[in-house]
């Protein structure tokens, strides 16, 4: 019973921890906006230069930043700690990768894990990689972020509300994973 009481509040912790990025996105001032007023065009002055994302440095990239604090603060505060390991979907190792498992590691049964992980990937990679998941029968689905490729529901130890178990979100130059598609939305790179 207290495991699923246990995994039932760090669950709600991360929906909670998600909803937030959520909502702090959603209530962001686009750029040009103030107060969610549309700047007026300068009469003569060239349309300001599109800004290229933000590049990631992969050595900066730990366990504890590409979650939110408050996130990390959740697990701690449930006894949870981190394990850091390498970043491999099949037999592709991304050796800029970071991989973290968060967990009660000393609980003898060890049931409530959860997995988030970043890392830079070459298109050539993702190209092979996302072709070679579905061959072993995942399932993909384009989205505005990027390329989802998530394991079949049927054969997932776990699924989220919407029925995604381990899912990958491949980027620009990036591939997100997590052990279900909700977790995605809860790191804070790519």
């Amino acid at each position: 019973m207290r495991s699923a009481r246990h995994g039932t509040r760090i669950a709600a912790a991360v929906a909670a921890s998600g909803l937030t990025v959520l909502l702090a996105t959603a209530c962001s001032p686009t750029p040009g906006q103030a107060g969610g007023t549309a700047a007026a065009p300068v009469p003569g002055a060239s349309a300001p230069a599109a800004s290229a994302p933000p590049t990631i440095d992969p050595a900066d990239v730990t366990c504890e930043n590409m979650l939110s604090p408050e996130t990390v603060d959740a697990f701690a505060a449930t006894g949870w700690t981190v394990r850091e390991d390498p970043f491999v979907i099949l037999d592709l190792e991304l050796p800029d990768g970071t991989a973290c498992t968060w967990g009660d590691f000393s609980s003898p049964t060890n049931d409530d894990l959860v997995l988030f992980g970043w890392s830079p990937i070459s298109q050539a990679d993702a190209d092979a990689t996302e072709a070679a998941l579905e061959a072993e029968g995942w399932l993909r689905e384009d989205d505005d972020a990027g390329v989802l490729i998530t394991e079949d529901p049927d054969a997932a130890l776990r699924v989220d509300e919407q029925g995604y178990g381990v899912t990958y979100l491949f980027g620009d130059g990036w591939v997100k994973v997590s052990d279900t598609r909700q977790g995605l939305d809860i790191i804070e790179l790519g």
